[in-house]
């Protein structure tokens, strides 16, 4: 029996299930958390301490028809600039929450597509968060940036600002496929884009790319994979598309006909992954590539990899607060989400509150599972005497739990006393044996395929 019969026997090919940036996933969020609670997570912050932020600007150019995110498309800069006020004194009240001292880990803004934002309103932003949580020596700013929205004045106020990191969408180069996702982006300009970074003294770069696009084949992905590598970027994400026409709108644009089976897209993502990797990168968790010198890969090797809403990271703060409409703030205590609509955000901070809308307060079981996942997430095992040693179980109970995780998966797996781990060849399972340790209920229609 070859792999993908196994695979197909398991339900890989047919299983709908979460990426696991979170535990609990988005869609369980509540009402628990509220704008007081979210004050409260806020100023129980130890003084000195490093977090993290992340600022969500939710504007694009153009509308992609592949993308899923929270954006909206506008033309001028009015509702930006208006925007940009309200994340300001979002800013500003976080400042007047946070206790004394707090540094900044990371800074990230994100979209939309924040190199929209003219240079003036850059660095607007960028000195109203120093105002609040200035920068360490080691603080780093990263910033997705669309080669196609981006000029030398804005990349010198992003450098001027500090960016340490940038992030560019690619999905794919190829002609046919760029058309059917609606987004049109040429080699040149993203090679023009990369060398304008670098220029800048910008060392690290990131990049996504896609499969499980329209038309892709072995041979395109092949050439999208290798333009991709002569960027020479430091970190690839790696992401199966995920095709939710039904959440996102404007996928129905796309020709689902033309989409490759799940079958297909393993073969693709099996195509890419070989190249990321005889090209010399590391592979780190489910989708991500980085080089050597690269933070993820020394992460990996030091056991300290992390997963968070933007994929995989060595950021090692225990709180991350977001900022703008739709962001997620992840505190020791639980999740808090803003509302995702932009009028009903402004009008939370306009009225002088958090504009906190759902959310998620963890229980102990919330913790246990989550870390659970998290670990066979990023490390592919998950560690028996570590969890024994950090949460309320004992040896018997989580060898029992484990061993259900591992029926399940008829004899693909690894469980002994130290634990339970994934080998190689069963990792395209990871998060259909992350799901097994998930003990809420779920709605396929809210997440993509497992592969």
């Amino acid at each position: 029996m070859n792999t993908q019969t196994q695979f197909g026997k398991l339900g890989l090919f047919d299983a709908k299930v979460p990426r696991y940036t979170s535990y609990p996933t988005a869609p369980h969020f509540n009402g628990a958390a509220e704008p007081t609670q979210l004050s409260t997570w806020i100023g129980s912050v130890p003084e000195g301490a490093h977090i993290s932020l992340y600022v969500h600007v939710p504007f694009c150019r153009r509308l992609c028809w592949f993308c899923a995110c929270r954006t909206q498309g506008t033309q001028s800069d009015r509702p930006v600039l208006a925007y940009l006020d309200t994340l300001k004194a979002e800013i500003a009240m976080l400042g007047r929450a946070l206790p004394r001292g707090v540094r900044l880990s990371r800074l990230h803004w994100g979209g939309g597509t924040p190199t929209l934002l003219q240079p003036g309103m850059m660095e607007d932003l960028a000195g109203a968060i120093r105002d609040i949580a200035p920068f360490t020596e080691d603080t780093e700013f990263s910033v997705e940036i669309d080669p196609n929205e981006i000029d030398a004045p804005r990349l010198d106020a992003l450098a001027a600002a500090g960016m340490t990191r940038a992030s560019i969408g690619v999905q794919d180069f190829d002609e046919e496929i760029q058309k059917s996702i609606g987004r049109i982006q040429g080699y040149d300009i993203t090679r023009r884009a990369a060398d304008e970074i670098r220029a800048r003294g910008v060392s690290s770069l990131n990049a996504d790319i896609l499969y499980g696009l329209p038309y892709q084949t072995g041979e395109r992905i092949t050439e999208s994979v290798q333009k991709l590598l002569s960027l020479d970027p430091d970190r690839v994400a790696l992401y199966g598309y995920a095709h939710v026409p039904w959440m996102a709108k404007r996928q129905q644009m796309i020709p689902s006909e033309a989409l490759p089976t799940p079958q297909e897209r393993l073969a693709l993502f099996e195509t890419a992954r070989r190249l990321f990797l005889w090209d010399g990168y590391d592979e780190i968790g489910i989708d991500h590539f980085a080089t050597r010198a690269d933070g993820l890969s020394i992460a990996q090797k030091t056991g300290r990899l992390r997963r968070n809403f933007q994929g995989y990271t060595d950021d090692q703060a225990d709180v991350l607060i977001g900022l703008g409409a739709s962001s997620i703030s992840r505190f020791p205590q639980g999740y808090a989400q803003n509302a995702s609509a932009t009028g009903a955000y402004t009008a939370a901070i306009r009225d002088g509150r958090f504009a906190t809308a759902r959310g998620h307060v963890f229980s102990d079981a919330d913790r246990l599972r989550g870390r659970m996942i998290e670990a066979l997430m990023c490390d592919f095992r998950i560690d028996a005497a570590e969890i024994t040693r950090d949460f309320d179980i004992s040896p018997e109970a989580l060898h029992a739990l484990l061993s259900e995780v591992d029926q399940a998966f008829d004899g693909h797996l690894n469980l002994d006393e130290d634990g339970l781990s994934i080998p190689r060849a069963a990792r395209p399972l990871t998060r259909m044996i992350a799901r097994a340790l998930d003990t809420y209920e779920m709605s396929e229609q809210g997440h993509s395929s497992a592969i």
